[in-house]
Order: structure tokens, then sequence, then C-alpha cells
């Protein structure tokens, strides 16, 4: 019976660092918001449809307007569909992006959705397909 014991000691000991761990590890999560990619349609060059894909996230050192843009990620996506479908529309077959066109926009509608600036769009690629 001592060593049933012991052993459960031993292993409540061990369990409390590793979860103050994962705890410590959730709280700090840097300052970047990851936004899953996003597609929108377009005229390929073949004049058959093609799907504008961008990745991207946004930047947001501050914590609580952080925990903001965690928190509207969802509102984030659709702002930036809104303005890659209206984009998208009017990008002439077989034409490439335009990235810094692309940027301003979405980084309008960061801004709008977090209500203030504070946050920055980082975009990994654009590509029409």
């Amino acid at each position: 019976m001592p060593i049933r014991r012991t052993l459960a000691i031993l292993l409540a000991v061990c369990l409390v660092p590793a979860a103050a761990l994962a705890d410590e590890k959730k709280k700090d999560k840097g300052t970047y918001v990851t936004i899953d990619t996003l597609t929108a349609m377009v005229t390929a060059a073949n004049g058959r449809h093609g799907v504008m894909t961008v990745q991207s996230g946004v930047d947001v050192p501050d914590p609580v307007l952080r925990a903001l843009a965690e928190q509207d990620t969802p509102r984030l996506r659709a702002a930036y569909v809104e303005v890659l479908q209206a984009y998208a529309g009017g990008v002439p077959p077989g034409a490439p992006p335009d990235p810094d066109y692309v940027a301003r926009r979405l980084q309008q509608a960061t801004d709008r959705v977090l209500g203030k600036s504070g946050g920055r769009l980082l975009i990994g690629g654009i590509m029409i397909n």
C-alpha cells in the first residue's frame, strides 16, 4: 500500500508542472492571428472559371486588440472574402493579381472590422489557378 501511495504522489507531482507548461503555452500565442485561406472566383486565361487564393494573417501586437481580432476572426474572413470577390470580378482573364491593391483593401477591411488601426495585415501569397 505505501508503494502505491508513493507512486500516486510522484505521478501527481509530475503532472502539475506539465499542466502548468501547457497553460503557459496557451497564454503565449505571439502576436499573429491566423486567417484560413481565402478564395474568390475569377475568369481564367482560357475563359473558364478559376480560383484566386490568398493566404493571410494579422499581426496584432496589442494584447487587447489581439483578443478582439481572435474573437472577430469570422468577421475578418467575411470582410476579406467580400473584398476579394469584388476585386476578382474585375480582374481581366489571364491577368496576374495586383498584390499591392489587394493588401491595401484587405488592410482597410481589417481596420474597419477591428474598429481602429493596430492590426497589420500580412499576405503569405496570392495565386490564381
